[in-house]
């Protein structure tokens, strides 16, 4: 078990058919006590106990500072320390750029960026007390390549923010022990996708797509994982495609 004795913190892990929910129920497999923070408690806790009685559902606004301080507090209260966090809680929005209004703006970069840093900020000097941890961040294909197929321009900004955001955090934090990495998903179906493309579309998708299939929710917690373990110890402001092969670049 390659997380035995750790304890994890996955935001946006309560939908049941989500990337967070996957990675919840991969990293306690390998023996890693979850936290699982959602903005609807009773799903938070309802997603924890399906994991097991040792794990917990915390409710937490990322995009909320004081909530999210709240929720760290509560976290390590139960767990005593915190060793792996995952910003994985996001939003998009399938607009284009001369319709973005400002409140989608700030929507979209408060739960997918502005929540990356609170919630670090948050847990951080905990994993600081404790001597190190590993930090992943949700970024995005689309932040690559210059849009997606589900997103609007201010996703892809959202999440190419974050690609910077935990570069910066990598370097800044890596002399306390506390590694920041980043996983890029392509197009991965999930209740965010779920029924959103027609069998032609799909089909079309795929045709650029090497491994000529979508991904699932287990593909991107594989590599949620990977850089939460010990496997990854010398890994740091890397960033992690979960494509397929969609995009290959340099």
């Amino acid at each position: 078990m390659l997380l035995k004795g750790k304890t994890a913190v996955i935001s946006g892990a309560a939908s049941p058919r989500g990337i967070g929910r996957s990675t919840a129920s991969l990293m306690a497999e390998h023996g890693a006590r979850v936290a699982i923070l959602d903005l609807d408690l009773g799903q938070a806790r309802e997603a924890a106990a399906a994991l097991g009685p040792d794990h917990i559902g915390v409710v937490c606004n990322v995009a909320d500072r004081d909530a999210c301080r709240a929720a760290a507090a509560e976290v390590v209260r139960a767990f005593g320390r915190v060793d792996i966090l995952c910003n994985n809680a996001g939003i998009t929005q399938p607009v284009k750029t001369l319709e973005i209004i400002p409140e989608d703006w700030d929507r979209i970069l408060d739960v997918n960026l502005r929540g990356v840093l609170y919630l670090s900020q948050a847990f951080i000097p905990h994993m600081r007390e404790s001597g190190g941890g590993s930090i992943a961040c949700m970024s995005s294909v689309s932040a690559q390549r210059g849009g997606g197929i589900f997103g609007g321009p201010h996703y892809s900004a959202a999440k190419a923010g974050v690609l910077g955001l935990a570069k910066a955090m990598a370097r800044e934090f890596g002399p306390d022990g506390i590694r920041v990495n980043c996983v890029t998903p392509g197009l991965i179906q999930t209740d965010i996708t779920a029924g959103k493309l027609s069998d032609a579309a799909r089909a079309d998708i795929i045709k650029g797509i090497p491994l000529s299939r979508l991904g699932d929710a287990r593909d991107v917690a594989g590599a949620y994982l990977f850089l939460a373990s010990d496997l990854s110890s010398y890994i740091t402001g890397a960033v992690i495609d979960v494509n397929g092969g969609m995009l290959i670049h340099g």
